[in-house]
């Protein structure tokens, strides 16, 4: 039996407070959001264009490389245990779930083991 090293959630601000978590990822103030795009609007982090919108944003790439960094780090302390991140954007249906998704299979191709939970992506779109 394999044993969880890192689980990812994604999550809205506008939903609740993030959970708990080693490293929490801030997507709101820096990156694109594909709400303001009428036509991505009602989508989710399930579909295509979502997700091709996001991982195009300049600067994810990125930030994905310097998060899959600190994961590494944390799972090399002393005391590695899981290993628990947080993504969090405005309503947590768009950037949060594609970057944690992107994440994920980074992780999963570099020999983690990985869980992603989704806590806000089928919740309404938060009008604003």
């Amino acid at each position: 039996m394999t044993t969880t090293t890192v689980e990812i959630t994604s999550f809205g601000y506008l939903h609740d407070a993030p959970p708990s978590a080693h490293l929490i990822i801030d997507l709101r103030h820096h990156f694109r959001d594909p709400h303001i795009t009428p036509g991505l609007r009602y989508m989710t982090a399930h579909d295509e264009p979502v997700r091709a919108a996001v991982l195009a944003t300049s600067g994810i790439g990125p930030l994905l490389g310097g998060v899959l960094t600190s994961v590494a780090a944390f799972r090399a302390g002393p005391s590695a245990g899981t290993v628990i991140v947080a993504v969090g954007c405005a309503g947590g249906r768009h950037r949060a779930p594609a970057f944690s998704q992107a994440l994920a299979d980074m992780l999963t191709a570099t020999g983690h083991t990985v869980t992603v939970q989704h806590r806000d992506l089928e919740k309404p779109v938060v009008d604003r």
